[in-house]
């Protein structure tokens, strides 16, 4: 019985040890130098359930929550799909390190975690703001009632004249982001906010849905629930004095770029949208160029290559039951001579599989083929200005232009605007490629050209 209870204690003590040693924050990197990535993980552990909850230093985003963390002996694994990753590692007690690897898709890289914080050393962005500005700054709150959420931001005024000001929001683009749009180490939100705020105009910016101070589950949302929040900011601005109600207007990027027009063409308060590297064709044909255009590794048959991701588009976006979608995706995938050759007889051949038939059939993405932003911009009667860069590989300029002018045509809108910006990439930047590898690198956050362009139209229009 005393042996019994001997060995009860002791697995319990070992337990415990277990517990205390992987507890707490853990601090790790990826990238090069040009392009370091910091995360921190949190674990903590509740009645034999383990949870992670993630930051991202160098992309300002805090408490970023996973789907599920495992914990046994000296194994971590983390479920992070809904961010986009998963995260497994093995615990060496002796250098109180997990050493482990992080996957995003198909792509891995080493990541080791540790509890020493390392020195987080942010670029110097030239264009940044620095305090005190000539303007107001205020933390602000609001609710998005149907969804019963919180959104957190910040609204800059410019100093007060005795008259109320035009006010644009900010919408973000693609991924949880926060109220700087922070990517890569530029804050372009930042920047293009205090460029129009100098010139008499006031803007809010927010958090996403479930980022940093904004409540909600941003993994569980869609476009037309990110313009929800977006209705709600409409809502918060018309209940402030310093505001024009007349003239609000909306300045979506990329994803924001779609957002913006299905809100317009709902909504009577908005005088005017700007669209940033906004699409103007289906999300099918977005996420199919981007899969050519954006591939990064060769092929022999360019054709064949298309054909296949036509047919792995059209399975994942069939209005089937989910599991039916997953089930004739993972079979396609696996009999397809492309999969096979990227990916080989390797162990991690049916996990990888899985993760990336669930990424190609998330909520988000399912809404997003099926949605074309041409049938809102159509309807839309406010003004549009839509800007692309010629060197934006995510969204190109060429077609996607096309496709915003035909729409606001058929529509009849009578004052609208399309220039595409030479030499410019996705977040405006001048570049010498547009690849996604140059964002980090460029010192500049958004190009100057850029934002006069944006302050002349809209104050042209508020005036």
């Amino acid at each position: 019985m005393r042996a019994l209870i001997l060995i009860v204690l002791a697995l319990f003590i070992a337990l415990s040890l277990h517990s205390q040693t992987a507890e707490g924050k853990w601090y790790g990197e990826v990238g090069g130098s040009k392009n370091k990535i910091q995360f921190v993980f949190h674990l903590s552990e509740d009645n034999g359930e383990w949870t992670a909850i993630v930051d991202i230093p160098s992309q300002n985003l805090k408490g970023l929550k996973t789907r599920k963390t495992e914990f046994t002996r000296d194994s971590l694994y983390i479920d992070g799909k809904n961010l986009g990753f998963e995260y497994s590692a093995k615990l060496e007690k002796s250098v109180e390190q997990f050493l482990g690897v992080f996957k995003e898709g198909v792509n891995q890289v080493a990541l080791n975690l540790s509890r020493e914080k390392p020195d987080i050393v942010r670029k110097v962005r030239p264009q940044e703001p620095v305090k005190p500005y000539p303007y107001r700054e205020e933390e602000v709150v609001f609710k998005n009632r149907k969804d019963n959420i919180t959104l957190a931001g910040t609204l800059t005024l410019p100093e007060y004249n005795g008259k109320q000001f035009p006010t644009v929001i900010l919408i973000t683009g693609s991924g949880p982001q926060n109220r700087d749009e922070e990517i890569f180490g530029h804050k372009p939100f930042l920047v293009l906010a205090d460029h129009l705020t100098r010139l008499g105009i006031a803007i809010l910016r927010f958090d996403d849905r479930g980022v940093n101070e904004s409540t909600g589950n941003f993994t569980e949302a869609t476009t037309a629930d990110f313009a929800t929040d977006v209705e709600s900011a409409i809502s918060y601005l018309k209940t402030r004095s310093e505001v024009d109600k007349e003239r609000i207007g909306l300045v979506g990027h990329s994803e924001g770029g779609i957002i913006a027009p299905m809100v317009a063409a709902k909504s009577k308060d908005v005088s005017f949208i700007v669209l940033l590297a906004g699409t103007g064709v289906s999300g099918f044909e977005t996420v199919l160029r981007q899969s050519i255009d954006m591939r990064g590794f060769p092929v022999a048959d360019e054709e064949a290559f298309k054909e296949f991701m036509t047919n792995v588009l059209k399975i994942a976006s069939a209005d089937k039951e989910l599991s039916l979608v997953r089930k004739e995706l993972t079979s396609y995938y696996d009999k397809s001579a492309f999969f096979n050759a990227a990916v080989g007889e390797t162990e991690q051949r049916t996990q990888i599989l899985k993760d990336l038939v669930e990424a190609r059939t998330s909520k988000w993405v399912r809404y997003f083929y099926n949605y074309n932003p041409a049938d809102m911009i159509e309807i839309v009667e406010c003004p549009v200005l839509s800007i692309n860069g010629t060197k934006d590989i995510q969204v190109n300029a060429e077609v996607n232009q096309a496709g915003i002018k035909a729409a606001l045509e058929r529509g009849g809108n009578r004052d609208f605007q399309v220039i595409a910006l030479e030499g410019l990439n996705h977040f405006f930047q001048e570049a010498e490629t547009g690849d996604m590898k140059e964002y980090a690198t460029i010192e500049q956050t958004f190009s100057p050209k850029a934002m006069k362009i944006i302050s002349d139209w809209i104050l042209k229009r508020v005036k």
